[in-house]
């Protein structure tokens, strides 16, 4: 199966928008393919306000989330990998969803046995 990562941060995202709050990302800015302001960096992690008022442009899809964004008064492009993000909030109260770390886009199939509970989290 694909990771279902990309779905949530989608979902969560708009979910907080719809409830008036700021949704932020936290990103490990070192994964592979992520590309944003070093300068802006702190332990190898940046947070990034994805609201519509402080962002341009915002595509997200399976495999990137892409939008311009201000930093200092310069524009930048910013990209980001799904499995890169770390997690998704609301400024506001830090409802959301933190993921764990995730290699390679989901779990494997379960080989032979005895079944496998899913990984489940609940959102607030």
């Amino acid at each position: 199966m694909t990771s279902s990562r990309p779905y949530l941060i989608r979902a969560i995202h708009d979910w907080i928008v719809d409830n008036d709050c700021t949704p932020y990302l936290l990103v490990n800015a070192s994964a592979p393919g992520v590309v944003v302001p070093q300068q802006h960096v702190d332990n190898n992690r940046i947070i990034l306000n994805m609201s519509p008022r402080a962002i341009n442009g915002l595509h997200m899809d399976n495999e990137l989330i892409q939008f311009e964004a201000r930093f200092s008064g310069v524009s930048v492009s910013v990209v980001i990998p799904p499995t890169a993000v770390m997690a998704i909030y609301a400024r506001e109260n830090g409802q959301g969803m933190i993921f764990d770390k995730e290699e390679g886009g989901g779990e494997p199939p379960p080989s032979r046995g005895k079944p496998t509970r899913p990984k489940l989290r609940v959102v607030k």
